[in-house]
């Protein structure tokens, strides 16, 4: 398979920085617990958090949707910690459809947190099925599948630190 770079390594490297300086100044007197959807997120997750200039605590929820390259349309969660009463928040890969991400974020809602804001590294607002608002974005991509910095296809091509389209 080839791969196409779409987002080159270096400014994923800058857009992270300035999404962690924003993000600090946000929650500077605030008690931010990073929640990040498992596995996309963790590599954006690990590199927004060692830029971040204030003290956060950081959790893992893991949902499950796609199969392959296409989501399923059911979305289902294995694990969601506590949140009651604290700051969260979700630290996503990429918002496709708005499905996933509405469904976690009714779940987290029931449990009263303190406050509740999103931030996703990618986003194609091209396939959107229901509005979500993002309230800190890494980038705007078109509707190509992407793999890479996380993003997988059928496990593969998560530790490219890039992000590219597959060519078949």
């Amino acid at each position: 398979m080839k791969i196409q770079v779409l987002i080159s390594e270096d400014k994923i490297k800058k857009r992270v920085k300035e999404l962690g300086k924003q993000i600090s100044q946000d929650y500077k007197d605030k008690n931010l617990l990073l929640l990040g959807v498992l596995k996309g997120s963790f590599i954006f997750l690990a590199d927004l958090m060692r830029t971040l200039e204030i003290p956060v605590q950081c959790d893992f929820l893991k949902v499950s949707s796609y199969i392959g390259d296409k989501s399923s349309g059911k979305i289902k969660i294995d694990f969601l910690p506590p949140v009651k009463k604290k700051d969260v928040l979700i630290i996503e890969d990429i918002i496709d459809t708005g499905l996933t991400i509405n469904s976690i974020k009714k779940e987290i809602e029931k449990q009263k947190p303190r406050s509740l804001k999103l931030c996703a590294f990618f986003d194609k607002p091209t396939r959107r099925e229901q509005e979500v608002k993002i309230d800190y974005l890494g980038f705007e991509i078109p509707n190509k599948f992407v793999v890479g910095y996380g993003l997988d296809y059928e496990e593969k091509f998560r530790s490219l630190s890039y992000v590219g389209t597959i060519g078949k």
